[in-house]
């Protein structure tokens, strides 16, 4: 959506106060004017969309397992989970939705906070078979595959707008990425505690991805 720049006479007390909002809500002086003008001649903007979506989300990652994290702006939103291994080591799934998306609507990447290569390894070859999970089951959407990659011991994975007859609703998006991490962080925890048998971790996690596509709404 296009931006233009526009002279504005206010108040410098009313200005301090949209200052002050700004800061406690992590977003520019620009921002939130915008979407204080927006609520008023009730046009929903992006941001206002993003919102909405990171709402939803909360409520379903909501369960004990799960660690709402502060969010570093109005298009990310992250929480964090832990796993059954040495140090404990934490996993962090943050979701970044794009303003004006282009090849993708956003992405999401796994982390993990711990410097361990043992650990690395094991997390490589993790992801190295959930991708290929993912471009089984999802040929027909990404026929050149899906767009994801492992750097680093950091998992990414975009994802596309539905849009025409396809396009989901602000509920939908939110139900797709909550048990999409969900499936994933699952999977996760049982790869950590059956590691040393690969044959029953594979087959779970196939099992498991099957029946989150079949669940209906899906990332895709």
């Amino acid at each position: 959506m296009r931006k233009s720049v526009y002279s504005l006479v206010l108040m410098d007390d009313v200005v301090a106060a949209i200052d002050r909002l700004a800061y406690e809500q992590n977003t520019s002086r620009s921002n939130l004017i915008n979407q204080i003008l927006a609520e008023r001649v009730s046009y929903v903007t992006p941001e206002m969309r993003m919102r909405d979506i990171f709402d939803q989300l909360e409520g379903i990652l909501s369960d004990s397992c799960y660690q709402i994290q502060n969010q570093a702006s109005d298009s990310m939103f992250s929480v964090r989970s832990s796993l059954q291994y040495k140090y404990r080591p934490t996993v962090k799934y943050q979701i970044e939705l794009f303003r004006e998306p282009k090849d993708i609507a956003g992405r999401l990447k796994v982390t993990f906070r711990t410097s361990s290569q043992n650990f690395a390894s094991a997390v490589e070859q993790f992801f190295s078979y959930w991708m290929q999970i993912e471009n089984a089951y999802l040929l027909n959407v990404h026929p050149d595959g899906v767009p994801s990659e492992l750097d680093g011991g950091k998992f990414i994975r975009g994802f596309l707008e539905l849009t025409g007859d396809h396009k989901l609703s602000e509920e939908d998006i939110a139900n797709a990425i909550g048990e999409y991490i969900k499936v994933l962080d699952a999977c996760l925890k049982y790869y950590f505690e059956n590691i040393t048998d690969a044959e029953k971790w594979k087959m779970q996690m196939e099992s498991a991805y099957r029946a989150y596509l079949q669940s209906g709404v899906y990332i895709a």
